[in-house]
């Protein structure tokens, strides 16, 4: 931070901009923290450098203000020469006097605007002349002329610093009442470059994210039917770390995902990324049961020198060192060789890997999910015996039995150092036919892209979801079931050309079967 300051005037009268000391302490916080390839102070003075290039060309801009009335005055000008050729003596007089006072008020934009230039303009052709005052009294000293360096450092210094202090005074008084133009680098601006350079969201939050994030448990739900306890701890991981109070050593949050086939794991992660990001594919996966033999866990980290495919990375070294803020799908862990979970032990303590090349990869902002289907024959055999139907005691002593499996299966350093374990519950008819709701609106997105109205009837996803419904498989049968009986129909009746554009298809049961009918 003292290096920082000490070169601080230096930026300033390079960049003609002011960089204030919040800026300065957020630059060595943040690189620290989010940018762990580098060293300090180079990587915070880059930071500071990029800050204040960047807020100069805004300054050079337009500001937004004047940019909007301008865009307004060249729309109305287009509308008033299309209603003059109409005749429409009345309308143009409107948009007359809606153009004067737009006119009115660019005008006084552009005034205050161009004072706002001077006066900052000012100040900066005083600072470099104060910096080059300051050299010559180095080099009169120098050459040990000290009645230069006293008219220098006594003289024309102190008049040049109060009239800088005047100036900077009155552009305070005219900021208060409110600027066009921003010169000061803020801690803001410094977590905007962090998150530009990392692709970690380090700014703050503005109120719609806020909302978002509160209610984050309702946007996966609405692609994850049921599995509350799942959804509840992953969202609870996801505000501890925007609201910055996660253990900064270890990842957002590390689970374990138990179940059977089909109830949800690997949506839910899906479900995670395109929140996160927007983007479901924002996910790194990889399938643990390509890692089933010892030499396979350097595929992880990257081949040892002189091996091949040491050039390219490990898998997930690579993967989080281009994304450092994303979600670890580690899909059926328990096919992993247990060298792997050596591996993982680090991750999930220190919150990093070297791969192998030497480079320490940050996982600190990255939420590793593990699935596994341990336990799937005897929650199988559990819905069995009691006709798909639990009871709360009865669910209890099937959790308990999974996680006592779980304690057998892995070791007890590895699961201790994982922030959570869930075991997903089987699906029941209910959750069924909302998923059959959920595809349906696939289908119904897809067809609209084509000018396709569907319409399904209630008696249709009852009748889908009876026959989906198989706990022992979860969501899948009822996803082959819609691709079979609804999606081929249509796809052969829209070949046919039966469906035209801007039809209405309604789906309905007839006599126990499914009918097409287009309006």
């Amino acid at each position: 931070v003292s290096i920082l300051r000490g070169i601080r005037e230096r930026y300033e009268a390079h960049h003609k901009v002011i960089i204030r000391d919040e800026a300065i302490v957020a630059a060595v916080d943040l690189s620290t923290r989010y940018i762990t390839d580098r060293f300090l102070p180079d990587k915070a003075i880059d930071l500071i450098d990029e800050a204040a290039s960047r807020l100069r060309l805004e300054m050079n801009s337009v500001p937004e203000e004047i940019d909007e009335v301008e865009r307004s005055i060249t729309r109305l000008e287009i509308e008033r020469e299309a209603v003059r050729r109409d005749g429409d003596k009345f309308k143009e007089e409107s948009l007359e006097a809606e153009l004067a006072n737009l006119n009115s008020r660019r005008k006084e934009l552009r005034a205050a605007w161009n004072s706002e230039k001077e006066l900052i303009n000012r100040i900066q052709f005083l600072k470099e002349e104060v910096e080059s005052y300051r050299l010559q009294a180095e080099q009169a000293e120098r050459r040990g002329d000290y009645g230069k360096v006293a008219e220098i450092r006594y003289g024309k210094l102190i008049e040049l610093e109060k009239e800088i202090a005047e100036l900077k005074e009155e552009s305070g008084k005219k900021r208060s009442k409110g600027s066009l133009i921003r010169e000061e680098v803020r801690a803001d601006d410094i977590a905007e470059i962090v998150a530009r350079w990392t692709g970690i969201p380090v700014s703050r939050m503005m109120e719609s994210e806020k909302s978002k994030l509160l209610r984050l448990e309702d946007e996966l739900h609405k692609r994850v039917v049921g599995q509350d306890e799942a959804i509840r701890a992953v969202s609870d991981a996801v505000r501890r770390s925007r609201a910055g109070l996660q253990d900064e050593k270890k990842p957002i949050g590390s689970f374990i995902f138990i179940g059977t086939t089909g109830v949800g794991k690997t949506e839910l992660a899906r479900a995670l990324a395109e929140f996160l990001f927007n983007d479901e594919n924002m996910m790194t996966r990889i399938d643990m049961s390509e890692y089933q033999e010892k030499f396979s866990v350097s595929r992880l980290i990257g081949a040892p020198p002189g091996y091949i495919g040491y050039d390219e990375g490990g898998q997930l070294t690579e993967a989080v060192r281009h994304k450092p803020y994303s979600v670890v799908l580690l899909d059926e862990i328990e096919k992993a060789h247990p060298d792997v979970f050596n591996l993982l032990l680090q991750l999930l303590d220190d919150g990093r890997l070297t791969d192998n090349k030497g480079r320490t990869v940050n996982f600190r902002n990255v939420i590793v999910i593990m699935t596994s289907n341990l336990g799937s024959d005897v929650i199988r055999e559990r819905m069995e015996r009691f006709d798909n139907k639990l009871s709360e005691e009865e669910e209890e002593k099937l959790n308990r039995d999974i996680l006592s499996l779980l304690r057998r299966s892995f070791r007890p350093e590895f699961l201790n150092r994982v922030d959570e374990i869930v075991v997903f519950k089987p699906l029941e008819i209910g959750q069924i036919r909302e998923i059959v709701g959920i595809q349906l609106d696939i289908v119904a997105k897809l067809l609209s892209k084509n000018g396709i109205n569907l319409v399904v009837s209630d008696e249709v996803v009852d009748w889908l979801a009876k026959e989906g419904y198989d706990p022992q498989l979860g969501a899948r049968p009822v996803k082959r079931l819609i691709q079979r009986d609804i999606v081929n129909n249509i796809s052969r009746e829209i070949i046919a050309g039966n469906i035209s554009v801007n039809a209405t298809l309604k789906i309905d049961m007839v006599d126990g079967e499914i009918k097409f009918e287009t309006a």
